[in-house]
């Protein structure tokens, strides 16, 4: 796509040499470039276009990288990343050695602070403001933009209320366009509903009450008002707040039209926004419609069964339940922490709470799994989706260390299903009644059966499969990336030298079989697709010091550094839990 204006533009400083009359020019070639190159690469979509204009005023108006400028979340970030010196290399964005799809402080002197979560923007833009000023720099600049529903994250108001008791020189803009992943939801919305509609509402405005200079709403998408408003706000001291309201999807009118779907839509055609749809009737499912059909079909026939999300009932299809069951599920919005005491409280009353968190988000909930759940041993079933390595969205979204945070936590049972019909089967036990809290973890993407809907059957919690029996090393797997082992097993020599064996549980572990496994082999091999560090063959490692077993034991897992984005597969080559991977270690361990 050849650019008048944008092909010219390499940084902020040549962006600042514009006219102001050039800037909406810029701003169509913007969109048009993030368009052409997502509809073929994939990635983020609807956010970054909703704020083209906003980004092009911030970095007009305010000296960046001088200027820090903090985005929250951070697939909002593409036209900023086009215009912060990363314009020839967005096409590898979200590719393996390419730029990562959020910003990233190693990245670019450009990205201040890094956002792959939600809701830690007015945080660190205030540490940055206190930080300045203990400096002696009253004059420095500090931009919190935070948007995509982030505003409504207990998060963003713990910032806000230290904000408003001090004189830093903050600016928090509210990018509000009424959507997260899915449409916002709770009072907070319906409240800023109500003041960009003009309507007063009996309360006082929030914001003003926290000692924020308050001014807006204005038009996201109208430069020069944008323009005008940032550079009065620029001399304005002290905690302010403008309140901007834009259209995600702006620009491509289909995904105006629909903003859950154009959130992140894979391959579409850029000129029409039609989506590339591919026949996937023959496919096995995606884990998350198992979970999800599977909740509907277990709370058809028991009325006390919940259904809990923060913010993600598409990416979870929890949405299958909302339909179905609407005063049985919630959405409670980007609020990890509220989603998990929410669910041990209804625990308490006797209702059997699904609560489905991504592993990457759990993460921010830890204290309420444990205090709130674990400590006292109220049955809330996690379904912990994404869990494993995820892809394109990198190291802030890879669900790798949810066993190693999780194994320490007493009362807490972990349970891994290496496919469709185990997860069933264990949503079916769990449903029945447990006497302490499960989390259930699967990943992302599909299965690899597809008459997956079969009778329900009762799991003996604690067991561990025989898959299959050989005669010198053992093999440990737990979760989804047994099939891999299965996989490789099938292709190499000699395979009958190797067992194989799945843990459909994590926690509790069958220590007794366990020995009685590891003394009938003369090698033991663990994989996971977790940190090993913490997990599941570091577990199986104590079993074999305390026993004084004295066998050779090789875990295989994510290593000890933070994985970046590419393709499922060229990261699991990384961390050599591939099928090929896999074949050229046990053909070498078989000749040993």
């Amino acid at each position: 796509m050849q650019s008048e204006i944008l092909s010219y533009i390499n940084s902020p400083k040549d962006l600042r040499k514009l006219s102001i009359d050039q800037l909406p020019q810029l701003a169509t070639e913007l969109r048009e470039f993030i368009i052409d190159i997502i509809s073929k690469k994939e990635g983020h979509l609807g956010a970054s276009l909703g704020v083209i204009e906003l980004t092009i005023a911030l970095h007009y108006v305010f000296n960046t990288p001088e200027a820090l400028l903090v985005w929250d979340v951070g697939h909002q970030a593409y036209g900023h990343k086009i215009l912060t010196e990363r314009r020839a290399v967005f096409h590898t964005n979200r590719e393996l050695n390419g730029i990562s799809g959020f910003p990233k402080r190693s990245e670019s002197i450009y990205d201040t602070f890094g956002v792959g979560h939600s809701s830690t923007s007015i945080s660190a833009a205030l540490g940055m403001a206190l930080s300045s000023q203990l400096k002696g720099d009253d004059q420095k600049q500090h931009i919190a933009v935070i948007g995509d529903a982030s505003i409504a994250s207990g998060m963003a108001f713990e910032g806000l209320n230290h904000a408003g008791v001090t004189d830093a020189n903050l600016l928090v803009i509210l990018n509000d366009n009424a959507i997260g992943i899915d449409p916002s939801i709770g009072a907070l919305k319906n409240y800023l509903t109500a003041v960009k509609e003009g309507k007063n509402p009996k309360q006082n405005n929030i914001i003003k009450s926290l000692n924020f200079d308050y001014s807006g709403p204005i038009d996201g998408h109208d430069l020069p008002k944008l323009i005008l408003e940032l550079e009065r706000l620029k001399k304005v001291k002290g905690p302010k707040f403008l309140h901007v309201i834009t259209t995600k999807g702006k620009g491509l009118q289909l995904a105006e039209k629909d903003q859950v779907k154009y959130h992140a839509p894979g391959k579409f055609d850029a000129k029409t926004g039609e989506i590339h749809l591919k026949d996937e009737s023959h496919l096995p499912p995606k884990f998350q419609d198992v979970f999800g059909h599977t909740l509907v079909e277990l709370a058809t026939t028991n009325e006390k069964i919940i259904g809990i999300t923060p913010a993600m009932p598409s990416g979870s299809s929890m949405k299958y339940m909302m339909d179905a069951f609407p005063k049985r599920a919630f959405d409670v919005g980007i609020a990890e922490q509220h989603a998990v005491t929410l669910a041990a409280g209804m625990a308490t009353q006797g209702m059997v709470v699904f609560c489905t968190i991504y592993s990457t988000f759990i993460q921010r909930a830890y204290d309420q799994v444990i205090h709130d759940v674990a400590l006292q041993n109220l049955p809330v079933i996690f379904c912990v989706d994404r869990a494993g390595l995820v892809g394109e969205d990198g190291a802030t979204h890879h669900g790798v260390f949810d066993i190693a945070f999780l194994n320490c936590i007493p009362n807490l049972i972990i349970a891994s299903p290496k496919d469709e019909i185990e997860l069933r089967n264990m949503m079916f036990t769990a449903s029945q009644g447990l006497d302490h809290p499960i989390a259930i973890r699967y990943p992302r993407g599909r299965g690899e059966i597809i008459a997956w809907q079969k009778p329900f059957e009762k799991i003996e919690i604690g067991q561990l499969k025989e898959i299959q029996k050989g005669s010198k090393i053992a093999i440990f797997s737990t979760g989804t990336i047994g099939n891999n082992v299965t996989k490789a097993l099938a292709t190499i020599e000699n395979s009958n030298l190797f067992s194989h064996y799945h843990f459909p549980f994590i926690k509790p572990l069958n220590e007794i079989e366990i020995k009685s496994i590891i003394s009938l082999h003369q090698q033991i091999i663990t994989i996971e697709d977790g940190a090993i560090k913490g997990g599941f063959g570091e577990q199986i490692n104590s079993i074999i010091t305390k026993n004084n077993l004295k066998k050779p034991c090789i875990n295989l897992g994510i290593p000890d550094f933070f994985i970046e984005q590419g393709t499922v597969l060229e990261l699991q080559q990384i961390c050599k839990i591939d099928v090929q991977s896999l074949i050229q270690l046990f053909n070498i361990i078989q000749h040993d």
